[in-house]
């Protein structure tokens, strides 16, 4: 399996965002790159395109081949193509997981998917571009509950989407819907995505 292995800030750096809710992330000191923070030239169309994708990949943690797999898959559906674009990455396992607050990146959350963790309707589930369905329940293994207790315990505050049912007592969840573009906890132009493509 492709995955990056790089350093993780610099991708929140490149991008002016925050592609993970922890505070090396989220932090005052995240500039742009370079000893000040140096801008350079003026932003190219393609380039303003490029970002807004980037921005998207890296928040997903997906590589170039799975994100232009996503989109053609949101092409050939009926439906705004953004929107289904967003349904989709938004629905894959270890971000579910991620949006549960059972981890503190998605980078984190994929390693519980991917060491078998995860059940998704009883069944283990460690494949962690896997799509959940509305109806579809997730628990997790016995052996795990004291980290994800702890994981929760660190992300205290955080606040599961509407479209998860999510019972901490028990540590299950349901899907109970499909995400809508307000859950992506930044601003992204599903246009400038969708026009960078063509």
């Amino acid at each position: 399996m492709a995955r990056y292995t790089g350093p993780k800030v610099r991708l929140s750096r490149r991008v002016g965002v925050p592609i993970a809710d922890v505070p090396k992330h989220t932090g005052e000191e995240l500039t742009l790159p370079g000893m000040h923070g140096y801008r350079g030239r003026r932003n190219t169309e393609y380039g303003v395109r490029l970002a807004e994708k980037q921005k998207l990949k890296f928040h997903y943690g997906v590589l170039e081949k799975q994100f232009r797999r996503f989109l053609g898959i949101a092409q050939t559906s009926k439906g705004n193509t953004g929107n289904v674009l967003l349904q989709l990455l938004e629905r894959r396992l270890d971000n579910v997981i991620r949006r549960l607050g059972v981890g503190k990146t998605i980078w984190a959350t994929r390693q519980i998917v991917a060491h078998g963790h995860v059940l998704v309707n009883g069944r283990k589930t460690d494949i962690a571009s896997y799509l959940v369905e509305p109806g579809m329940t997730i628990t997790f293994k016995e052996k795990t509950h004291k980290l994800i207790r702890d994981n929760m315990e660190q992300m205290a505050g955080h606040s599961v989407p509407a479209w998860i049912e999510w019972n901490p007592a028990q540590l299950t969840a349901k899907v109970s819907g499909n995400p809508t573009p307000s859950d992506v906890p930044f601003e992204v132009n599903m246009n400038l995505i969708i026009e960078f493509y063509r």
